[in-house]
């Protein structure tokens, strides 16, 4: 059985690793807040468990069977997160925490039965790809909203951060997952956007733009 600490090691492998499937022992060591010995160690086990392939001095590469093992945990955390929203009506600002804590329940049918009752769902409340049994997860084709130029028209498809004060800004701005964008004007001194949403104009931080997600 996976320990708690295995799973949230595992879980920081995922939204670190690149595109070369490494990550190195620093980026885990600042991403967790944990000493680079303690992570040392831990990449050891992970190694015995063909999960990455370790070598001193190098980046971890991570294995087929390392990034299944990642992606179920996140897998869990999105479900529950998703099951929080649609089942229970808990707001999308309130649900990472407690899906923090239920990701550890070792129940694979729990999570089935969670899957099979949201009608096995590919997005979770955030916009963000829920893995599959086997750990398969969407691609999707996003960009920043403060990417974007004016005049273009966008759909809120994603959020880069779960933090429950951002998200409630967002409410506070009508902001939901699904709504058309359309950008209006870029200050040029701080690059905050006007935007239209809906038939409501707000203007928008760059750092919030940052954190927002967006398709054609």
């Amino acid at each position: 059985m996976v320990s708690l600490t295995e799973e949230n090691y595992l879980k920081a492998i995922f939204h670190l690793i690149n595109d070369e499937n490494t990550v190195t022992i620093n980026e885990l060591s600042k991403f967790l807040n944990v000493k680079m010995p303690s992570v040392n160690n831990m990449m050891k086990k992970f190694a015995d468990k063909k999960w990455v392939i370790y070598e001193s001095y190098k980046p971890l590469k991570i294995t087929d069977s390392g990034k299944k093992e990642a992606a179920l945990i996140v897998r869990k955390h999105r479900l529950t997160e998703m099951f929080l929203v649609e089942k229970m009506n808990f707001g999308w600002e309130n649900v990472h925490e407690i899906a923090e804590q239920l990701e550890h329940v070792h129940s694979e049918i729990f999570f089935d039965k969670m899957d099979e009752i949201l009608n096995y769902p590919k997005f979770d409340p955030h916009g963000e790809p829920i893995p599959d049994k086997d750990g398969n997860i969407i691609s999707q084709d996003l960009q920043k909203l403060s990417n974007c130029k004016i005049g273009e028209k966008v759909v809120f498809a994603s959020v880069t951060s779960s933090d429950d004060d951002f998200l409630n800004y967002l409410n506070t701005r009508n902001l939901e997952l699904g709504k058309k964008i359309e950008i209006l004007e870029i200050e040029k001194y701080d690059k905050s956007m006007a935007v239209k949403i809906d038939k409501s104009q707000v203007v928008l931080s760059k750092i919030v733009c940052e954190k927002i997600l967006v398709k054609p």
